[in-house]
C-alpha cells in the first residue's frame, strides 16, 4: 500500500512540474492555479485517468489565457497621449530666401507642402495638439499667379509653426468695385461654417514672410504681423498702420464688430479697423522689425480697385458707425465652393457696385 502511494505522488510530482514548465514557457505573464479535485484512487488506471484529466485542465487554462492575451493586445494598443505644441515651434529657421522672378505652377507648390496636406488647404500636426485653430483668409480676385507664390511658401512655414490652420481663398465675383474688408467678413462668416477656429489671420495674397518665427496666431492684443515690407524700405509707413496681413482672435473680432462693409475700392479700411481696435479699448502688437519682415510681389494696382477718395472722410465717424455697420450687418451670396489640396477657394457676391 505504502508502495503505491509513493509511486502515486512520485508520478504526481513530476507531471506537476511539466505543467509548471508548460506554464512559464507559453506564456510567463499567465496566473495559474490547481484546481481543487476530489477523486478516489482505487487502481492504476484510475490514478492515470486523474492524472490526465488534471493535466489535460491545466494546458486547456495556458492556451485560453495565450488567446485572451493577444485579443487584449490588438484591441487596447498602449497609445501615449499627445501633448500640447510648445510655444516656440522647435523646426523654425528664421530668416527665409523668398523669390517671385522663378516660373512657379501649382504642382511645385503642392510638392513644397508635402503629403501631410489635406483636401482643402487643412493641416493639423501630427505630434502634438496645436496651440490654436487658425483660419487663414485670403481676399482674392484675379490674382491665380501670386496664389501660386503664396501657397509654395505658406503652406511650409504654417506647418512649421505647428497650426492647426486652413486656408481660405474668399474670391469677388463678378467685376464690380472691390471691397477687401467686407470679403474678409465673408471668409470669416464661412470658415466658422466647418470649424470651431479661434483665431483668424487676414492676409494679402501679394505678401510673403522673409522670417518663420513671425508665427501666424494670435495674441492677448489684435497682432499686425506686416510690420516691415520691402515697399516700405522694411519700415512702417505710419505709426498706425494695420495693413497687409493681421490676426485676431474671435473674441477680438467680435469686440469690434468685425471689419466695415461700406470700403468701396482701394484705401481707408485698414485704418478704419485699426481705429476700431483702439475704441474698444485694445492696444496693437508687433513683432519687432526683423522677424516682421515681408517681401511683396510686384503688380500693377488691380482693375476695380482704383482709389476712392470718400474713404477717407468716413474714418472720422468710425467711433459713431462702427456698431451699425460690420459683421452684424453683413451681406453676401456664396455663388460655389471649390476645395483645391491646398486651399478652399469660396467666390461670393458681395453687391458690389458697378465700377
Amino acid at each position: 500500500m505504502l508502495k503505491k502511494l509513493f509511486s502515486f505522488v512520485a508520478v504526481f510530482a513530476l507531471l506537476s512540474l511539466a505543467c509548471f514548465a508548460l506554464f512559464l514557457f507559453y506564456n510567463k505573464y499567465a496566473s495559474f492555479s490547481f484546481p481543487t479535485m476530489q477523486h478516489s484512487v482505487e487502481s492504476k488506471n484510475g490514478t492515470y485517468w486523474v492524472l490526465k484529466q488534471h493535466v489535460e485542465q491545466l494546458w486547456g487554462n495556458v492556451r485560453v489565457r495565450n488567446v485572451t492575451q493577444k485579443v487584449t493586445e490588438k484591441t487596447n494598443p498602449t497609445t501615449k497621449a499627445l501633448e500640447r505644441c510648445p510655444d516656440t515651434p522647435p523646426n523654425l529657421v528664421g530668416p527665409l530666401l523668398v523669390e517671385f522672378n522663378v516660373d512657379r505652377t501649382m504642382e511645385h507648390a503642392r510638392k513644397a507642402a508635402n503629403s501631410f496636406i489635406q483636401q482643402g488647404g487643412r493641416y493639423k500636426p501630427k505630434e502634438c495638439i496645436a496651440q490654436q485653430k487658425v483660419a487663414i483668409i485670403i481676399p482674392f480676385r484675379n490674382r491665380h499667379e501670386h496664389l501660386i507664390h503664396w501657397l509654395y511658401y505658406l503652406h511650409p512655414i504654417l506647418m512649421r509653426q505647428q497650426l492647426d490652420y486652413c486656408v481660405y481663398v474668399i474670391n469677388q465675383d463678378g467685376e464690380g468695385v472691390f471691397n477687401r474688408a467686407k470679403l474678409m467678413n465673408a471668409g470669416y462668416m464661412e470658415a466658422l461654417k466647418e470649424y470651431d477656429y479661434e483665431c483668424f489671420v487676414f492676409s494679402d495674397i501679394d505678401l510673403v514672410p522673409l522670417d518663420d518665427r513671425n508665427l501666424y496666431r494670435c495674441f492677448n492684443n489684435p497682432r499686425h504681423l506686416a510690420v516691415a515690407m520691402d515697399k516700405f524700405n522694411y519700415h512702417l509707413p505710419y505709426n498706425t498702420y494695420f495693413g497687409g496681413v493681421s490676426s485676431l482672435s474671435k473674441e477680438q473680432y467680435l469686440k469690434i464688430n468685425g471689419f466695415p462693409n461700406t470700403y468701396w475700392g482701394w484705401g481707408g479700411e485698414d485704418d478704419d479697423i485699426y481705429r476700431r481696435v483702439i475704441f474698444r479699448g485694445m492696444s496693437i502688437s508687433r513683432p519687432d522689425s526683423v522677424t516682421g519682415k515681408y517681401k511683396m510681389i510686384k503688380h500693377n494696382r488691380d482693375k476695380h480697385n482704383d482709389p476712392n477718395p470718400k474713404n477717407p472722410g468716413k474714418l472720422s465717424h468710425t467711433q459713431s458707425t462702427m456698431d451699425q455697420d460690420g459683421i452684424n450687418t453683413l451681406k453676401y451670396t456664396v455663388k460655389d465652393i471649390k476645395k483645391d489640396l491646398l486651399y478652399t477657394f469660396i467666390t461670393v457676391d458681395i453687391e458690389a457696385p458697378p465700377s
